[in-house]
């Protein structure tokens, strides 16, 4: 039976090489996978998915009203898919978190999605959320604060480096503007 995974972490703790890994070994096997990232983050430039070790991959794009469930199964009836790797997961609506679900429980293909589990306030995100309540299997990768510690959280910086406590909950960025840190130290920095 297909599952639907989940692998939240902070920023910088490998989900996207952890993907990428994965997308390896399915194709090393001669396995057809389809790969997903979010169409707002724009980083990656052709290599829609991009680590930050060097690994990258081009992939389909999702807005806000993509039908996962449509334009994954109708590439299915193409060229059957071992796998469904989505990047950048916490950018899902509920909808397309549930329409993910559908097409481990109905397309019987197992969805391995990789994303934040929270923003720079601490809230979940939408799609974060739907699929920490949904998914099959919850993995957490494990990221590092500055003082060693498990990193959990993801403390947005302005440019001098002083953390930003208010604003849109989605702003792309990467080290520029994001550090990954444990709880303590999130908490100690949004009160500096």
């Amino acid at each position: 039976m297909a599952k639907l995974y989940f692998y939240y972490a902070s920023m910088n703790a490998g989900k996207s090489t952890n993907l990428l890994q994965a997308n390896f070994n399915y194709h090393e096997r001669g396995m057809q996978t389809m790969l997903w990232t979010a169409a707002l983050d724009h980083r990656g430039g052709d290599n829609a998915i991009e680590s930050r070790i060097g690994l990258n991959a081009d992939a389909h794009r999702f807005h806000g009203d993509t039908d996962l469930w449509d334009r994954v199964m109708a590439a299915h009836k193409v060229t059957p898919l071992a796998c469904i790797l989505l990047d950048e997961a916490q950018f899902l609506s509920v909808s397309q978190a549930w329409q993910l679900a559908r097409v481990a429980d109905e397309g019987g293909i197992p969805v391995l999605c990789y994303g934040l589990r929270t923003d720079f306030q601490g809230e979940l995100f939408p799609g974060s959320g739907a699929l920490l309540g949904i998914a099959d299997s919850l993995i957490e990768l494990k990221g590092v604060c500055h003082c060693g510690r498990k990193a959990t959280m993801n403390l947005r910086v302005d440019e001098s480096g002083a953390a930003v406590k208010r604003g849109a909950q989605t702003e792309i960025g990467g080290n520029d503007r994001y550090v990954a840190l444990c709880r303590k130290h999130f908490s100690e920095a949004l009160k500096a």
